[in-house]
């Protein structure tokens, strides 16, 4: 494997920028006789390209959208214990907010990162929810009060009786169940809670803004209002003007055709005009070897191509500005994504504000198979089919889906999720030629007998990449508002969201007898802040323990290397 070094340019001011985190705000080769949008000169033929460096924000009722706030029963009880929560603690003591979000022991925890201006705002938020959203605050309140009815009824005998006293919002959309053990469940069915009037489309927009720098508030806690220098499109995910739009970040369109395709007018579409551009952007770099090549974008995002071939693993991606981080961005992906695999339903892994940008390159989307109906594993197929995605593929474990040259293999993946029954997480072995690469995602090596099975199905490993976030959050950060029931405090701290530690990991670069190991997935890189709101030292354990596993690995002539910022592997 040839290790290639990132290439640097030097703007006037001989200040560091990466080459890929060049702004469309500087020229490069502009459309010949062309205005700057919002100039006011428009000649009737001109095109325009929309800039490197537009912020495109999925909202749900203006907050936003991740993975559990589409699905209807995970959004009603967002809506509930996370959202009404903040607001009302927000409403009551804003001062508290304010001071929060700037202690960095804080961060990622329940508080707006707004000042105090923000109150009456706040408020005809919260007013307009507990009225216009009445129906899911409802679900919400039934979900409740059937997980009660069971733990109270349902002793081991039939629960055909138990149907009747169903809450009356949630009748027909679930199934009661027991495990072998007699404890009492219940199985929501998914696709017809999508067609309920519980899955409202109408509260999805895309909120588009310009961005110079990585620093955004914590998504999960604070709702986006409407700025003077944003514009909201008030449309489904699953709309096809959306594709149009992000496609002009390639291919050039005229105002007149954009604007009636999203339906902009007055303000609106004047403060579009300035997120448009007539510089080209620059071509992008295919590859063109007869072997393959891997790059690293951040985070667990990377991208493996062939001449024939392109995957691209938990899609996360920066925007374009000047940075001194080397970064890949949106502008260092091919044209066509041939498969775009999803490890696990966490934020940080599947960023819808990425996905909706890239949906009209990705010919596959690849998601572990679920469907299983429980609250907390909501179906990722279906949530991708809502959302527009043509081409969604289960794959369950150790299945495999050939392409030319390779294969893609979905690897049991264990841990990470507080003890919960989540099925929707996989790693995934690609094979190139000769190669293999396995991407181990979060997974935490809790049961190291599994990995001898696999090891002995797989074969050994040339590239190993595996997590070390190490410490994790408790388990209440992500699924809290799903319980219906307070979890203690102490069983909460020690149910983590972990991926694997020193020993942990080093158990499975022995076992799959690695050449190289590269740690990843960590949260280091500053534009992930606004899903992870990590901040590491020298004395953290995830820094500890990788460091401690590199040297392990560099004492034994193993390639090691924990990734940060950009990374580019050719494969022979």
């Amino acid at each position: 494997m040839d290790h290639a070094a990132p290439a640097l340019k030097k703007s006037s001011s001989d200040k560091t920028i990466p080459a890929s985190s060049k702004t469309n705000n500087t020229p490069e080769r502009a459309t010949e006789g062309a205005e700057p949008a919002g100039s006011g000169k428009e000649m009737k033929n001109t095109t325009y390209y929309l800039k490197s460096n537009v912020m495109a924000e999925p909202l749900v009722d203006g907050w936003y959208a991740w993975a559990h706030l589409i699905p209807p029963a995970t959004a009603a009880r967002n809506l509930t214990e996370r959202h009404l929560r903040i607001m009302e603690s927000y409403i009551e003591s804003p001062e508290t907010h304010a001071a929060a979000v700037k202690n960095p022991a804080m961060l990622g925890g329940p508080f707006m990162d707004f000042d105090r201006n923000r109150v009456e705002d706040v408020k005809r938020l919260r007013n307009r929810t507990l009225c216009e959203r009445s129906h899911l605050v409802n679900l919400s309140r039934a979900i409740e009060a059937l997980d009660g009815l069971l733990r109270e009824k349902a002793a081991g005998y039939s629960l055909e009786s138990l149907y009747s006293e169903v809450p009356a919002c949630l009748q027909g959309y679930v199934e009661l169940v027991y495990d072998l053990n007699n404890h009492p469940s219940f199985r929501l069915i998914e696709p017809l809670l999508y067609k309920s009037p519980f899955y409202d489309t109408s509260l999805q927009s895309m909120m588009l803004s310009e961005i110079s720098a990585d620093d955004r508030p914590f998504v999960l806690s604070t709702p986006r209002l409407d700025t003077d220098d944003s514009v909201q499109l008030k449309m489904p995910f699953a709309s096809e003007p959306l594709d149009a739009l992000f496609q002009m970040k390639t291919v050039p369109s005229s105002i007149e055709a954009i604007r009636g395709t999203l339906g902009l007018n007055g303000e609106d579409t004047e403060r579009f005009r300035s997120f448009l551009t007539t510089e080209k952007p620059r071509p992008y770099g295919k590859y063109e070897g007869d072997g393959a090549r891997w790059r690293y974008f951040g985070h667990a995002c990377i991208l493996l191509e062939t001449r024939g071939v392109s995957v691209l693993l938990d899609p996360v991606l920066s925007y374009t500005y000047e940075s001194d981080i080397s970064r890949y961005t949106y502008d260092d992906l091919p044209e066509v994504i041939d498969y775009a695999l999803i490890t696990h339903n966490h934020q940080d892994h599947i960023l819808f504000e990425t996905l909706l940008q890239l949906r009209h390159r990705i010919r596959n989307i690849v998601v572990p198979r679920n469907g299983g109906g429980a609250l907390q594993d909501p179906s990722l197929k279906l949530l991708l089919k809502q959302c527009g995605f043509a081409n969604v593929i289960e794959l369950s474990e150790m299945e495999e889906i050939p392409f030319d040259r390779g294969s893609i293999t979905a690897v049991p993946f264990l841990g990470e999720h507080g003890d919960l029954n989540v099925l929707t997480k996989s790693a995934y072995l690609l094979r190139v030629d000769r190669h293999t690469l396995l991407f181990a995602a979060d997974s935490c090596n809790i049961a190291p007998k599994m990995y001898e099975h696999i090891h002995r199905e797989i074969g050994d490993v040339d590239a190993f990449f595996v997590g070390m976030e190490c410490d994790g959050a408790p388990v209440s950060w992500i699924y809290g508002p799903l319980f219906t029931q307070r979890l203690e405090r102490p069983k909460d701290q020690s149910r983590r969201l972990a991926g694997s530690n020193y020993a942990r990991a080093l158990a499975m670069v022995n076992q799959f007898r690695c050449k190289e190991v590269y740690v990843y997935a960590m949260g280091q890189e500053p534009w992930l802040n606004h899903v992870m709101s990590i901040k590491y030292t020298e004395k953290s354990n995830p820094i500890i323990h990788s460091n401690h596993l590199m040297e392990t690995c560099r004492a034994r002539s193993i390639i090691a290397e924990r990734l940060f910022g950009e990374k580019e592997i050719l494969l022979a």
